[in-house]
């Protein structure tokens, strides 16, 4: 979590003019899979061979490939396999800001959220997931020589001159709240791209994110000019327990039967050689794999 991710920054930074492409081109939004009377999402979806998914466009979980002119990234490719394999085709992508996922879903905007979710209690209140398809640590971005020496979110309470920075919606927030971080010392960015301008403008000292999405910043040389990867890092501790996240597919809690599919399509999958060559070229590694933790667990805060 040799893990340098292939989003294309630059193109990233273009996504404002991209908020509601697709891979089939279309910029008009258009409502997700529509379930028959009596019928399913699933069996909507089947009938029309493609499925809507929400992304928020962060390496390497979920991003636009410009070049490319689809959607991509380690949750959208896997879920192409595993959809296909259910007799769906196609993948559109709905770009939304991390946020609105969840309610982007419940509004039925698009019928599952690829973005590499962490699983969490809370959510799980609100949304059925799938096992995870990785488990990651955490990472700092911040200036180069680390000026405020920042190697851990109890630096930054140890500081209260430091600023973190941090995405809308996004576990790492959470985590400051938990490491009693102070409100006033936390900056809450739209995405990944925005954090970064933002501690290299020194808004922020700090940006906080997974160490895949750390590392695929920290990749694209040119736009993270001036900056580094916080070493050592110490992951933060929450509620007695090291934090390590793991990331899944989400559905609306009355998708379950859906949800089920997938994840049974999905655990023949995950760990098998096809599916460790497919999310190499996001810097994924035998090391990120879940390794028999499930949704259940995690929901129920084991």
């Amino acid at each position: 979590m040799n893990l340098i991710r292939t989003r294309r920054l630059l193109a990233a930074l273009s996504l404002g003019m991209l908020a509601a492409c697709s891979d089939s081109g279309s910029d008009k939004p258009a409502p997700a899979a529509s379930a028959p009377a009596g019928g399913s999402t699933l069996e909507a979806a089947k009938t029309a061979g493609k499925i809507r998914i929400g992304y928020a466009n962060e390496a390497p979980f979920a991003y636009m490939d410009s070049k490319e002119a689809k959607v991509t990234g380690e949750s959208v490719e896997i879920a192409r396999v595993v959809l296909k394999r259910m007799g769906i085709n196609e993948v559109e992508g709905v770009l939304t800001e991390f946020g609105s996922l969840i309610p982007g879903l419940q509004a039925k905007r698009f019928d599952i959220i690829a973005a590499g979710m962490y699983v969490t209690p809370e959510r799980c209140q609100q949304v059925a997931f799938s096992d995870p398809t990785y488990g990651v640590g955490q990472s700092f971005l911040v200036k180069q020589g680390n000026p405020k020496n920042l190697h851990s979110y109890e630096d930054v309470v140890k500081n209260p001159d430091a600023k973190l920075g941090v995405v809308v919606g996004a576990i790492e927030a959470e985590y400051a709240s938990k490491s009693k971080v102070p409100a006033v010392q936390v900056v809450v960015f739209p995405d990944a791209v925005s954090a970064l301008s933002g501690v290299q403008a020194g808004r922020a000292d700090a940006y906080a994110a997974t160490a895949l999405t750390v590392n695929d910043l920290m990749g694209k040389t040119s736009a993270a000019s001036g900056l580094e990867k916080a070493e050592p890092f110490k992951d933060p501790v929450i509620d007695g327990k090291d934090v390590r996240g793991y990331g899944a597919y989400a559905f609306r809690t009355d998708d379950k039967a859906f949800a089920d599919a997938f994840n049974a399509e999905l655990a023949k999958f995950i760990g098998t050689e096809e599916h460790q060559k497919l999310v190499a070229p996001f810097g994924f590694t035998p090391q990120e794999l879940p390794k028999g933790v499930t949704a259940a667990k995690l929901c129920a805060g084991q």
